[in-house]
């Protein structure tokens, strides 16, 4: 998934809907007060009074014992890896679909020297346990295996459309870890997306996990930063990496506030998000030339340009642009769009009609 820029036509676009990305959010009226008002102090010194707040609700939220908030994603998985993987040439089981393995530019490997043992996923996200136990190093051949420390999992499971990973499924691969001596990070960008989705506390769905990263900045809405979570031992070591790596911040508190207001007033505005995600695919199901990839259980979406349809990515796109619609192009066949809080029933409306009207000009054109 490559970024790209935008270039409206001359003519006024008069409704931008930008569904590039749950991420593409403004920050609410209540964040930016909150932000103006926090009360900050330095954060690398341990004394910003909002990050503390926001460690302890996140720690409490899904049941670990500490906090620590972080720049990234990126960053909060990368320092959960190099703390589980301290030895280089340590390896990590993971998913061969995963954020971590796709989308992180190769960190664990290049900063950490930690190598990736990538295990298929299935449509759903899901590793085969059995596939995962299979992967895991003899520790009689330590001479010539780098040697397995980590599995990792990812929940809403993003390359798969946002499917969810099951409280129970999670168990059954801690207990794999903990029958070998490893340990288990979850990579929980959009956590709170399963927890909504599936009915289930977001605790309960970490429960089996050593660590977990967990993004403010996606489904909730906030404009900066994640929460990387673990055991009090665990955070310390994660503190002392994230200083390391560049993500000591200062007075962080102003990035804090808005994310506490993200979690007061976000969470709850999930279940419209998937509500209007699966309004959005049964509609885009109904335009002859696409059709939706697998079920829709959050607020992905992958869009299939169905061969011999008379049409294109590439011209999908422009055609949108035209109208304002924004989305990613993830190859010449396949397109992603991803609802958020600040996308409504209206929006998806419209974005419907600039589909049906994008796909039939672009067959028209075509002659079909």
């Amino acid at each position: 998934m490559v970024a790209e820029r935008f270039h409206f036509p001359e003519k006024m676009v008069t409704r931008i809907v930008d569904l590039r990305s749950d991420t593409v959010t403004k920050p609410t009226e209540a964040m930016r007060a909150a932000m103006a008002s926090a009360e900050v102090d330095d954060d690398v010194l341990g004394n910003d009074p909002m990050a503390f707040r926001l460690e302890e609700e996140m720690a409490k939220i899904t049941g670990k014992e500490a906090a620590l908030f972080v720049p990234s994603g990126t960053m909060g998985n990368l320092i959960s890896v190099l703390v589980h993987c301290e030895i280089r040439g340590s390896e990590v089981i993971l998913g061969s679909n995963c954020h971590i393995h796709i989308y992180e530019n190769g960190g664990i490997a290049t900063i950490g020297g930690v190598h990736p043992r990538p295990v298929k996923n299935n449509d759903d996200g899901t590793m085969d346990i059995d596939s995962i136990e299979a992967a895991i190093r003899d520790p009689r051949g330590e001479i010539v295996y780098p040697t397995t420390r980590l599995i990792c999992l990812e929940n809403s499971h993003a390359n798969s459309g946002g499917r969810c990973l099951s409280a129970e499924y999670t168990d059954r691969v801690g207990e794999v870890a903990k029958k070998h001596g490893l340990k288990l990070h979850i990579d929980g960008a959009r956590i709170f997306n399963a927890s909504v989705a599936l009915g289930v506390p977001v605790d309960r769905l970490v429960r089996a996990a050593d660590s977990v990263s967990v993004c403010l900045s996606k489904g909730l809405g906030a404009p900066v930063g994640s929460v990387v979570v673990g055991s009090k031992s665990f955070i310390a070591k994660a503190r002392r990496l994230r200083k390391t790596l560049g993500g000591g911040m200062r007075q962080i508190g102003i990035l804090c506030a808005a994310a506490l207001v993200a979690l007061r007033d976000n969470v709850g505005n999930l279940a419209t998000d998937h509500k209007n995600a699966k309004l959005f695919a049964d509609g885009l199901n109904q335009i002859k030339g696409l059709r939706v990839d697998g079920p829709v259980e959050t607020n992905i979406i992958f869009i299939e340009i169905e061969e011999g349809s008379g049409t294109n990515v590439g011209k999908i796109c422009k055609s949108l642009e035209d109208r304002g619609i924004l989305l990613m192009s993830e190859s010449i066949s396949r397109l992603r769009v991803v609802l958020h809080h600040q996308i409504s029933a209206s929006d998806v409306q419209y974005a419907l009609s600039c589909f049906q009207h994008a796909v039939k000009k672009v067959q028209t054109e075509n002659g079909n």
